[in-house]
């Protein structure tokens, strides 16, 4: 149990801080300082990175949508998922994404952003018409946007955690050669998990705007038609 939750390590004017913020604190430095020598003295990786994610949204996202628009968000949660969730590799760190709370506040971002995009692709009446058209779908709508960021919160936090407790455990009995493996099967899953989430981010955001898109091309071909007849 005390593998699952978050545990007390300093205490900051009366505030307690859990593993996990350390572990986010000290990711979150990594990861600064790695793109500041990137940009340093390998911009052209980091030319690849954006190439790389860009790639990845483009394949769910439309067309005719400017990519450049989600990259800044998809392209930060993707890293920070990328780090988060094999960070527990390194010693007395553990994966920021194995807390409950990380999880579920990476997918309340998602949420939120998803209507932001919405909203300001066809304006706030407007996104709301099409969240309830016709009306009687819109309680079916509101579940079913609360019920798939439930499940971004509990697949990523509940792959994390079962991978990291199935190492601990291995690595306790055979102290040797397996949790070697095991550890590259936790890496390999939690890139997986990232590249997972990130697609499932991409895919929500995408509904959001091809409703516009759909809406316009609709109303293209209604005056067409009028206009024929």
């Amino acid at each position: 149990m005390d593998a699952v939750i978050p545990q007390v390590v300093l205490t900051i004017f009366g505030i307690p801080i859990t593993d996990t913020v350390v572990s986010t604190w000290v990711m979150m430095v990594l990861v600064i300082v790695i793109a500041i020598l990137i940009r340093k003295f390998k911009p052209e990786a980091g030319e690849m990175i954006v190439e790389t994610i860009l790639g990845l949204i483009s394949s769910v996202m439309p067309e005719n949508v400017n990519l450049l628009k989600f990259l800044p968000l998809l392209g930060a949660l993707m890293i920070f998922l990328l780090f988060g969730n094999t960070f527990s590799v390194f010693p007395l760190m553990v994966s920021p994404t194995a807390n409950i709370n990380t999880a579920f506040a990476l997918s309340l971002v998602v949420f939120f952003a998803v209507h932001f995009f919405g909203v300001q692709k066809k304006g706030f009446f407007g996104y709301l018409k099409s969240l309830a058209t016709p009306i009687f779908m819109f309680p079916l709508e509101i579940v079913s946007q609360l019920s798939r960021t439930l499940a971004l919160t509990v697949r990523l936090f509940g792959n994390i955690i079962s991978t990291d407790l199935i190492v601990a455990i291995v690595f306790s009995l055979i102290p040797y050669i397996v949790p070697l493996v095991m550890t590259a099967l936790g890496l390999l899953t939690g890139v997986l998990q990232a590249y997972i989430f990130t697609i499932l981010a991409a895919l929500f955001i995408a509904a959001a705007v091809e409703v516009e898109t759909t809406e316009t091309e609709r109303r293209a071909l209604k005056q067409e038609l009028e206009q024929s007849s």
